[in-house]
């Protein structure tokens, strides 16, 4: 397995920087965060200002 012509000193150096850039690489992935989220849903604010009033205590 040669490689004929034989490359130059310059041709080699961009035959190995190319192979560097297309070669895949491991990623180490991040576990997933197994916490539960803080939601808005249910929450007084997410209501209607209409629906948020409350109504006067003296009635």
């Amino acid at each position: 397995m040669d490689v004929r012509p034989v490359p130059t000193d310059e041709e080699a150096a961009a035959i190995v920087a190319a192979v560097e850039a297309l070669w895949p690489r491991a990623i180490a992935m991040v576990a997933a965060d197994e916490t539960p989220r803080w939601r808005f849903s249910g929450r007084w604010w997410s209501k209607p200002i209409a629906a948020r009033r409350d109504r006067p205590s003296w009635f």
